[in-house]
């Protein structure tokens, strides 16, 4: 693969970059303090078409392909995390089931307002009791005179209860050997949504827990034939893997470049810090990870757009870049030394938010054995 990207992919680097710069950066410290949810800078990336850049251009979205998404990711959470997991588990996990599994109808429905980013979407796939082994699901959904009737609970569900969130796409029991996939729009009655949870890192980010009691929602609702909602979260979680690789990508580019910023400005014994070994060759280290990472992401997504298999590539991408920007951003903190242990410094918020690269859309452990498993390992 060539990772000299053609124009528009580095023009779209460019166009996040500046806005991240511009909107984000100056008030990142102020939204994680305050666990505040970027309202005016969802806003400011709608208006940019970055809300759905690998929607077609008919349903609302840019029509971009993969890798100009994880572009965009990467540069979005290069600044701040909580807005680039905003737009990851919108785009991702929100809207892609309806484009890849919706009917006609159904896309014309929901689409324009999701992937223009007037309103927001998410997915609630993880229960109390059913994470990494999403075939435990228990919410179950009952087909009654033309309406699901939905009861269970979800947990840990990014954007599901904002201001402009529309709906939430649940996985259900069906049947007694079945999951579907189905679309609950926000405001059906039964559908309770709790306050925000309280989280280690990204903490602008919206996380709820769901609850069913006895909500209908019409079985036209159904995404895809009933019964195939394994088969189709397995689809979007391979998808979403490469977002979250960006993620982590990116996260690691901040935190090197913070890093170096600081070892150049910080002296000591009469020099940068910068000057020293010990220091030098972290920074090497940093920039040679990050380039391996760089390349295990795009390649991800250059697959998938090209339609060949890359389920396998994404694992390995999402299991790099969440190991890669814990060492990086160890490493970050450990070179600002006392000062990168206080919330002054943007390096503190890295580190908080870094954790859950490692746990969010399947576990380290799983990613293994999903590795494993294409390897034919038995």
């Amino acid at each position: 693969m060539n990772l000299d990207l053609p124009e528009q992919h580095e023009l779209l680097r460019r166009t996040v970059r500046e806005l991240a710069g511009e909107r984000i950066a100056p008030v990142a410290e102020e939204l994680d303090r305050e666990h505040r949810f970027p309202y005016e800078i969802v806003s400011a990336l709608a208006e940019l078409g970055l809300m759905g850049v690998p929607i077609p251009e008919e349903y609302g979205g840019a029509g971009a392909d993969t890798l100009a998404y994880a572009i965009a990711i990467e540069e979005l959470t290069r600044i701040d995390s909580s807005v680039g997991v905003t737009v990851a588990a919108h785009t991702s996990l929100g809207t892609m089931p309806i484009y890849l599994f919706g009917s006609e109808e159904q896309r014309h429905r929901w689409l324009p307002d999701l992937a223009s980013g007037r309103r927001l979407a998410a997915f609630g796939l993880t229960e109390p009791e059913a994470g990494s082994d999403a075939g435990a699901t228990r919410t179950a959904a009952t087909l009654e005179n033309g309406e699901w009737v939905i009861d269970g609970a979800k947990m840990f569900i990014t954007n599901a209860g904002t201001e402009i969130t529309a709906l939430v796409t649940i996985t259900a029991r069906t049947g007694p050997d079945e999951i579907s996939n189905l679309v609950v729009e926000n405001g059906t009655p039964g559908y309770e949504i709790s306050p925000p949870l309280s989280k280690l890192g990204w903490r602008a980010s919206d996380t709820r827990a769901l609850t069913f009691s006895g909500c209908r929602v019409p079985e036209g609702n159904l995404l895809g034939p009933r019964g195939n909602g394994l088969r189709q979260f397995l689809e979007i979680l391979d998808g979403g893997r490469i977002s979250i690789a960006a993620m982590g990508l990116g996260l690691a580019q901040g935190a090197y470049e913070q890093a170096m910023a600081y070892a150049r400005e910080r002296h000591q014994f009469g020099r940068p810090i910068a000057s020293f070994q010990a220091i030098r060759f972290k920074l090497a280290d940093m920039a040679t990870e990050i380039e391996a990472g760089r390349q295990l992401v795009y390649r991800a997504a250059w697959l998938k757009d090209r339609g060949r298999s890359f389920a396998l590539a994404a694992a390995m991408a999402k299991l790099y870049t969440g190991e890669l920007s814990r060492r990086v951003v160890n490493e970050a903190v450990q070179i600002h030394g006392g000062y990168g242990y206080m919330d002054e410094t943007p390096i503190s918020r890295f580190y908080r938010d870094q954790k859950i690269l490692e746990i969010g859309e399947g576990t380290n452990e799983i990613q293994r054995l999903v590795i494993a498993r294409h390897l034919g390992l038995p």
